[in-house]
């Protein structure tokens, strides 16, 4: 899967529709009036402001969690990292009809994955570095997972802007509370949407990876003997 980390330069407001740009035609009068190159200018005027707005803002926050039991919880206080740096990367992804969409993938994941861990233990805090020893004793933490998020997306639309299709990927790398590397757990999400569904909903696809890499990431947690 093609990594999709690359800083956006802008964040431009987004249409009021998915319609792209590209996909507009302005056609300009004819003529050799007055009033008719006024009018082929403003056409160009607008072309060039919609052009600027190519690159779309969406959101991966997504409400639906894995399913907390109590009873099956394992009985450990684990951390993740995340720091404020990677909070504000932003990242640029293919939308539709050549346009582009902008979203920041740590602060829209972290609630997943934080879910995600939840799911599996009695106890989930949110640390800056994985390696003061000192301070994860002192927490009583017993396993710290660091998260590397990758994400892509890509459309099938010829003339809507909003994604159809969106991948989310995580890596944790999990170490003990000295800092010892204890296993490694991979989890994607998948998620897809169509117009009917989208165009009130910019951001479905990227929300349902975003849900479907949790529950992935809690499956795979649970399955590994050494994260118990």
């Amino acid at each position: 899967m093609n990594a999709a980390m690359q800083p956006a330069t802008r964040r431009d407001a987004a249409m009021p529709f998915p319609v792209s740009p590209s996909s507009l035609s302005l056609a300009p009068p004819r003529g050799g009036s007055h009033a008719a190159r006024a009018m082929r200018i403003a056409g160009m005027a607008f072309g060039a402001l919609l052009l600027a707005a190519c690159t779309h803002p969406i959101t991966m926050v997504t409400d639906p969690a894995p399913p907390r039991s109590l009873q099956h919880l394992v009985q450990k206080k684990v951390a993740y990292v995340m720091t404020d740096a990677q909070r504000d990367i932003q990242v640029v992804t293919p939308g539709g009809s050549g346009s582009k969409v902008s979203y920041y993938p740590y602060r829209d994941l972290e609630k997943p994955v934080r879910d995600a861990l939840r799911a599996v233990y009695r106890d989930v805090v949110v640390l800056r570095t994985a390696n003061d020893a000192k301070a994860n004793e002192a927490a009583g933490v017993s396993l710290v997972f660091t998260p590397q998020i990758r994400t892509d997306s890509s459309s099938s639309s010829l003339i809507a802007w909003p994604p159809t299709s969106f991948t989310a990927e995580v890596l944790c790398v999990v170490t003990d509370a000295a800092g010892a590397e204890v296993a490694r757990v991979r989890a994607v999400g998948n998620g897809t949407a169509e117009f009917d569904e989208y165009k009130s909903d910019f951001g479905l696809a990227a929300r349902r990876a975003a849900a479907r890499m949790a529950a992935q990431l809690a499956s795979a947690i649970r399955r590994d003997d050494k994260l118990r």
